[in-house]
């Protein structure tokens, strides 16, 4: 530690994970596939990798949790596996039900708040098959599941996700292609985003009606994109890779409209727009209690006229500064995407509910040296810091992520865990970078108090 930290008091420090990437025990009690296991076997994956055991998680949670308490987190933020709750058109499988409660109680036993996201990506095969976020009835899916969690764990839970990252659900699976179910299409792409903002609506709605005692947000990856130069090109290029990454998700649930430039941009590709109906927006709109932010890097923007598509390329500004992704370090842009957050959409509470890096980790000698990792936390959390001292709206950091994990379509060649694992014995080791933010979490606590 270089100095002593100043966040607030209620501060919540996390780690978070989602059920695909760390669970594994893809068809035990009663859990069917989800669309990511059929993506991962259809080769689509890093050298076909799966989720079939993943951190083994599923049978391995006690042990993941007591390492999440020798960190000293107040809080951890996971999914809840689709497929586990409703392996087939409306059955519920209570087996699934009683692995979360089983989860629960053990990050009871270490006063561990539990944060829970609704949809971490892993879309049940039989709801694919009938369309996935294409149809219009997933919507009434997205509420029975959302509805059934709420009714099973709303006691227990009092901070609720909606969704993770819609831009990654909807543009990179079904326009970009490297996400399930690894779809080109973006009147495709464009239609899987409505449907999943307004299926978000749609929970937070079932989410009151419950009369449920907590709060529900939803998380959104954002962006800060600079123009690679001054000419008016790039500036053009740069509003529309803000309006492709950001506006299009924020403008409609803290505005009640879509962005009327991007509207215009996906004309070219987007020739049916008959899945926008009358009183959607509205219900996109309705009022939550939080944000959920997940921050990585910065786009630098330019012009690129042989895209037909948005016209734009991101290019990094700094490549020999880069994770093991490719993606740009530059903490600075955390602040300015906080403050810009506060400043024209929000006053409402601000969660950064991801942050963290992938490096190339080696272990050496049975431990994990990783000073880039933590080089990389603690410019960002300086600038959270920074944006505390001005505004009080940011609550919490969650860490991504305490276990090295299944990383999507990169399969097991990312790491982004403060611990290592080992993926033939899953044998799990605090790495350097998780032995620094256990001393960060430790001293927030003894100086605030936090019990």
């Amino acid at each position: 530690m270089t100095k002593n930290w100043n966040f607030p008091g209620d501060f919540l420090f996390g780690v978070a994970t989602s059920a695909y990437q760390i669970e594994g025990a893809s068809r035990e009690d009663g859990r069917t596939l989800s669309h990511w296991d059929t993506f991962c076997y259809d080769g689509k994956t890093y050298q076909g990798h799966n989720g079939d055991i993943a951190c083994d998680h599923y049978h391995r949670f006690p042990e993941d949790i007591a390492l999440m308490a020798d960190l000293g987190v107040q809080a951890y933020r996971f999914s809840f596996a689709w497929p586990r709750i409703f392996p087939e058109k409306g059955k519920l499988n209570m087996r699934g039900i009683e692995f979360y409660h089983r989860l629960l109680d053990e990050l009871e036993k270490h006063h561990i708040e539990p944060v829970g996201t609704i949809y971490h990506w892993d879309l049940p095969a039989w709801l694919a098959e009938e369309g996935g976020w294409l149809e219009r009835n997933v919507i009434d899916h997205f509420r029975e599941f959302s509805e059934t969690l709420f009714k099973h764990f709303g006691k227990r839970i009092s901070k609720w996700i909606t969704h993770n990252e819609p831009w990654c659900a909807s543009f990179l699976s079904y326009g970009i292609g490297e996400h399930a179910p690894g779809h080109q299409n973006w009147q495709e792409a464009v239609m899987a985003a409505h449907h999943i903002l307004l299926s978000h609506g749609e929970a937070v709605k079932a989410y009151r009606q419950l009369g449920m005692d907590g709060q529900i947000g939803i998380t959104l990856n954002l962006n800060v994109c600079y123009p690679a130069s001054e000419s008016p090109e790039d500036k053009q290029a740069a509003m529309l890779a803000d309006g492709f990454s950001n506006r299009w998700f924020l403008d409609p649930i803290f505005h009640g409209y879509y962005p009327e430039d991007m509207l215009e941009a996906f004309q070219t590709h987007v020739s049916d727009w008959d899945f926008l109906k009358d009183g959607d927006v509205e219900t996109i709109a309705v009022p939550i209690d939080f944000l959920g932010v997940n921050f990585y890097s910065r786009s630098v923007v330019r012009h690129f006229s042989d895209n037909p598509f948005l016209q734009v390329e991101q290019v990094p500004a700094h490549p020999d500064v880069c994770t093991a992704m490719g993606w740009e370090i530059h903490p600075e842009s955390l602040y300015r995407l906080l403050t810009r957050l506060a400043s024209e959409y929000t006053s409402i509470p601000i969660y950064i509910t991801e942050n963290g890096a992938a490096f190339d980790d080696v272990m050496v000698d049975g431990k994990v040296s990783d000073p880039a990792r933590i080089d990389y936390l603690e410019g960002h959390l300086r600038a959270a810091e920074r944006f505390c001292s001005e505004n009080k709206q940011l609550k919490g950091y969650f860490l991504w992520s305490l276990l090295d994990n299944f990383e999507w379509a990169h399969g097991y060649s990312k790491r982004f865990g403060i611990v290592h694992v080992d993926f033939a014995t899953q044998r799990r080791t605090l790495k350097e970078s998780g032995e620094w933010y256990k001393k960060l979490v430790h001293m927030h606590r003894q100086l605030t108090h936090v019990e």
